[in-house]
């Protein structure tokens, strides 16, 4: 490999010659040779969309020369667009404030700046300097909180709530295409009174509803932007107006409704607004494990389970038994709630790593909420396109479990009271009778009541 010489505060590194970054990079890049998962795109572009802002707000505010601002804004939509992408090697594995990160995109745009001047990588002296120009009016310790903020909001907005909301509206039209369909109800795994199947839908959709409402309310926090406040939350070094402007700039750029944190150290020290995103993450993955292991229980079978519901067969289950389908959609979104969880927890104790001025933990927070929001946006619309639309009532075993259960002696006890109802449900449980032979054959009602009394369709409520 070929390799060219590159200088910072150290001394001199040895960088590939084809490679945008420089001395800081490569050392970060040695150092911290640990696992292959390098910081996420999102995060890189983020950072392209605030040092392009930052370049526009800082020529607007006199502080750096229009032909450098025009310069740098122009590799920065590069890096926006995903084409300089090869040129971000670090590991999410680095310095807890993203100080590396930070640089590695500094030493790309000055490098590539360089280039675009008509200068080869290590010859001459650079126009742009990553620190003096690419840097200008920042600090990692702001700019890599604001990548954060960018890049998960876009997440979010982009993907994670459409995911859910597509889900979340096929599990409504499931409500009422079912509202009429009357079936067994289950508590603690055993029977329980009727309800209807559209009903049961209704809770999945429900709990969809309250998440998304909680998802969305975290959106404000995470549009505060910690630019501006530099190393500790003071603003050093910035121009007046710098932090109100530069949000204004970035806002205009993504088009999401950023503005400058109201505390500058809050947004430094702490990550609150990652830990509430997350948490909120957290809450839907906890409502789809529910809604995913229902469904394939409902689904389960098909002939000697519930069967209440019939899952689509998407692809062969098993490599020995012959003609097993398994519900698989459904399998691969309870796992996905259990990373997100996992994830969530990883978020949790990096939250708690804010000391004093700053919090250390940035890099690890950031790409686990941006795995789990990616996560759950695409396994809703895998779960949704797969199954949930191909959900279909399996009546037959609807009718024989509703009318096998012992459960609707309930109605009876406004009757004849809690007790003798209790007896006749034991009797038919022990004998083998229907419940009908049962309250018969306990003489405490007749026929015609037991009928107008034990009536399914008169037990499912108004709701």
């Amino acid at each position: 490999m070929n390799y060219r010489i590159e200088k910072d505060t150290m001394g001199e590194v040895k960088v590939p010659a084809d490679k945008y970054w420089g001395a800081q990079t490569q050392r970060s890049k040695d150092n911290f040779k640990i696992g292959d998962g390098t910081m996420p795109k999102e995060i890189i572009k983020a950072f392209g969309v605030l040092k392009k802002a930052a370049a526009m707000a800082n020529m607007e505010l006199g502080v750096l020369p229009e032909e450098k601002a025009k310069l740098i804004i122009r590799v920065c939509d590069e890096i926006i667009e995903g084409k300089l992408l090869d040129h971000f090697p670090l590991v999410v594995w680095q310095t807890g404030s993203g100080t590396q990160s930070n640089m590695n995109v500094n030493e790309v745009v000055a490098n590539r700046a360089h280039v675009i001047r008509g200068a080869k990588l290590g010859e001459g002296e650079k126009f742009i300097h990553p620190n003096d120009d690419v840097n200008k009016s920042q600090s990692s310790n702001d700019t890599f909180p604001t990548a954060m903020h960018i890049a998960a909001y876009d997440m979010i907005s982009k993907v994670t709530v459409p995911g859910i909301s597509m889900l979340r509206d096929s599990l409504a039209l499931k409500e009422k295409d079912y509202k009429d369909i009357v079936k067994t109800g289950r508590t603690h795994l055993m029977d329980a009174t009727p309800l209807t199947l559209g009903q049961e839908f209704s809770a999945y959709r429900s709990q969809l509803d309250h998440g998304l409402k909680a998802l969305k309310n975290t959106l404000p926090h995470l549009s505060e932007l910690a630019l501006g406040g530099t190393a500790v939350g003071t603003g050093l070094n910035t121009p007046k107006g710098y932090d109100v402007l530069v949000a204004k700039k970035i806002a205009e750029i993504t088009g999401n409704p950023f503005i400058t944190a109201e505390n500058k150290f809050e947004s430094l020290s702490a990550h609150d607004a990652i830990v509430e995103t997350s948490g909120a993450l957290k809450t839907l993955a906890v409502s789809l494990m529910k809604i995913g292991n229902d469904t394939r229980l409902l689904g389960s079978g098909p002939r000697c389970g519930i069967g209440e519901i019939n899952l689509p067969a998407n692809e062969p289950g098993s490599s020995i038994m012959p003609g097993k389908v398994n519900p698989t959609q459904n399998e691969a979104l309870t796992m996905v709630c259990a990373q997100v969880m996992g994830n969530d927890m990883t978020i949790a104790v990096g939250g708690m790593q804010g000391h004093y001025q700053l919090n250390v933990f940035k890099p690890v927070m950031v790409a686990n909420l941006l795995e789990s929001a990616r996560l759950l946006g695409d396994a809703c619309v895998s779960f949704n396109d797969n199954c949930v639309v191909g959900i279909e009532p399996n009546m037959a075993n609807i009718k024989k479990n509703l009318e096998n259960s012992l459960m609707l002696v309930t109605a009876l006890n406004t009757h004849i009271g809690y007790e003798n109802a209790a007896k006749i449900a034991k009797k038919a449980h022990n004998e083998g009778l229907t419940l009908k032979e049962s309250a018969l054959a306990s003489g405490l009602l007749t026929e015609e009541q037991f009928d107008e009394w034990v009536d399914p369709s008169k037990m499912i409520g108004s709701l």
